[in-house]
Order: C-alpha cells, then sequence, then structure tokens
C-alpha cells in the first residue's frame, strides 16, 4: 500500500501556495478595478491597460529593464560557464583559490555594498579613462558582475557531474577538444545555461538598490520607477504594468521548461539507443 500524505501536509501545501501565490491573483484582478483607490472596488474595466499604453516613463523603464535583462544575462551565461569550466576541469592552476573566492563573495554580500563599491570604481574609470559614463553601460555592466556568480554556481554543478568519457570517446575519434565539448557536453548542461540565463534575467530585471547607485540621468530602470511611484501610493497602472510581466514571465518559464524536457528526453533516448 503505497504512503498517502498526511492531512497536515496538504494543509501545509495549501497555505504555502497561498502566501506564495495569493498576492499576484489579488494584484492581477486589482488591475482591472475601475476605482484609482486600491481600497475601493469600482467594478472591473480595462481602462488602466489602455491608459498604460499612454505612460511613457513607465514604457521607456520597462524597455530598458528589458534591455539590461537580456544583456545582462546572455554576458554573465558566458563569463560564468567559461568560469565554471575552468573551476571543474582545470583542478589546480594558480589563483584557483582566489576565483572561487571571487566567484563565491557576491552570493552573501549585501547588495548596498556592491553598489557602493560599484559606484566608487565607476567613479574612479571616469575620472582616469573618461569610461564608462553612468547609464546602460554601467548598469550591465554592475549586474553583470554579481549574475555571473550565479550562473557559475549553477553550471559547475551540472558540469561536475556531466560524464567526460563521452568527450574523450569523441576526441577519439577525431574531433578536437572544442568540438568534442559542443557536441557531447553542452547539450547536457544545456539545462543548466537556460535555467541560469532565466536567473539571471530575472535578478537583472528585479533588482533596486544595485540600480540604483549606479544609474545616471535618463536611465532609471523600471524597479526604480515603481519604487518612486509606490511612496505616494499604488498606482493602478503599475498593477496593469505588474501582471503583464507576471504573464510574460509565466508563458517564458512554461516554454523554458518545455524545452528542457524535450532536451532531456532527447539526451536519455540517445543514451539508451548507444547503450543498445
Amino acid at each position: 500500500m503505497q504512503d498517502r500524505p498526511s492531512v497536515l501536509l496538504i494543509s501545509i501545501l495549501c497555505v504555502g501556495i497561498a502566501i506564495l501565490y495569493l498576492p499576484i491573483l489579488v494584484l492581477i484582478g486589482y488591475s482591472f478595478n475601475a476605482s484609482a483607490l486600491v481600497s475601493v472596488w469600482g467594478g472591473f474595466s480595462t481602462s488602466w491597460y489602455r491608459q498604460l499604453l499612454h505612460n511613457d516613463q513607465l514604457l521607456d523603464a520597462t524597455w530598458l529593464s528589458l534591455e539590461i535583462g537580456i544583456v545582462v544575462s546572455t554576458g554573465a551565461v558566458i563569463l560564468g560557464t567559461l568560469a565554471a569550466i575552468s573551476l571543474v576541469r582545470f583542478t589546480r592552476f594558480r589563483g584557483r583559490l582566489l576565483l572561487t573566492g571571487m566567484v563565491n563573495a557576491p552570493l552573501v554580500m549585501p547588495e548596498i555594498i556592491t553598489g557602493i563599491t560599484q559606484l566608487l570604481l565607476f567613479i574612479s574609470m571616469l575620472h582616469v579613462i573618461g569610461w564608462p559614463h553612468r547609464g546602460f553601460t554601467t548598469i550591465a555592466i554592475a549586474h553583470i558582475a554579481f549574475c555571473t556568480a550565479y550562473v557559475t554556481i549553477t553550471v559547475q554543478s551540472r558540469l561536475s557531474s556531466a560524464d567526460r568519457s563521452l568527450e574523450e570517446a569523441a576526441m577519439d575519434l577525431g574531433s578536437g577538444p572544442v568540438r568534442a565539448f559542443v557536441d557531447t557536453t553542452l547539450p547536457i548542461i544545456m539545462p543548466a545555461l537556460a535555467s541560469s540565463w532565466l536567473l539571471s534575467f530575472t535578478l537583472s530585471l528585479d533588482d533596486l538598490v544595485i540600480s540604483s547607485f549606479v544609474s545616471g540621468p535618463g536611465a532609471s530602470t523600471l524597479p526604480m520607477v515603481i519604487f518612486s511611484k509606490v511612496k505616494l501610493g499604488v498606482s493602478p497602472d503599475i498593477n496593469a504594468l505588474a501582471s503583464l510581466i507576471i504573464c510574460l514571465v509565466g508563458v517564458c518559464v512554461l516554454v523554458a521548461g518545455y524545452l528542457m524536457r524535450r532536451t532531456e528526453r532527447q539526451r536519455l533516448l540517445d543514451a539508451q539507443m548507444a547503450e543498445r
């Protein structure tokens, strides 16, 4: 007889799900509120979505955050993957301990400390070499710096469990080291790369503290604009924008999950065929 979950465990699960997702459902519901007051329900309306289309400040901040997120995610995945390969494949080299410490430091360092240090660095560089000016570039560099650590840890754990004998077999058949890695190991760690890209994109899109320190005039990200508006009270058009972002993120997560499951099934199928 199979063990069945107890009523207590099911209750805890339901409470946890409610705590996580009930606020999201409330936010989506109030994005259709005809009233401008959060505490008053004025009926169903899509006027705030129409008004959002004419809010240039929110739209510009949204596009800026999306552009930064894409650049940051791509750059962090490239640098983090290279760092993970160095830590896994090369166990002995000068500076390995230093690299390990640099990778783990952003994970435990408060964001306010990271923001201050990045700001001082950019100011010093601007005085010495005249670059970079605070704005898109400085935000992207700062976000890449702390997102790379998350990518490295994620890819490193997946790469450590990958079977290197597949690469060795590919090289025995005439492939070079790079070609053998691309053909054999890269498909295996692709789910980790995809999840790292999504994680980096989420961290970049969500960041407020670091962006507030390293941004410049005319380069306000979406969290910065929302935080400044929330000080004066929750605006319904922000609820509409947040609902659209939630739907977009949900679709991306579903698509990424489907692609990762398909890749994993294909890998298992190839492994079974190879064993025959």
